[in-house]
C-alpha cells in the first residue's frame, strides 16, 4: 500500500492489535499499535498528518531510529521511518509520523 495515501482512519481499527516490526531479516518484533494521534495540520496536503506509536517488549535495548518494514495481515508491508521514544513500564515504544 501507498503510505502517502494512509489516513488516521486507515488505522484507528487496528488500535490495540499487533504487528510486526521487520528490523531486518534477522531480526522481527512484535509490536502492539498502542496510540494513535492526530496532529496539528500545517501542511497544504489533502491529509491530515498523525503519528502512531507501536510498543514492543524490549526491556533494555532497542534499535535506533531508521526505515523499518511493518507488517499486518489487513495493511500488508509499509516500509515507515521509525523513531524510539523511549521505555516505559511495558516494552520499547516507536513512533511513525504521517506528515
Amino acid at each position: 500500500m501507498d503510505i502517502a495515501l494512509l489516513t488516521f482512519n486507515d488505522f484507528n481499527t487496528l488500535l490495540n492489535t499487533v504487528f510486526t516490526i521487520r528490523i531486518s531479516d534477522e531480526v522481527q518484533l512484535d509490536a502492539e499499535l498502542i496510540e494513535l494521534t492526530k496532529l496539528n495540520n500545517y501542511s497544504p496536503l489533502e491529509r491530515s498528518p498523525f503519528s502512531i506509536v507501536f510498543r514492543t517488549n524490549q526491556k533494555n535495548e532497542y534499535y535506533e531510529q531508521g526505515i523499518f518494514t511493518i507488517v499486518h495481515p489487513e495493511k500488508g508491508d509499509l516500509e515507515l521511518f521509525m523513531t524510539p521514544l523511549g521505555f516505559d513500564n511495558a516494552g520499547m515504544r516507536y513512533e511513525a509520523v504521517f506528515s
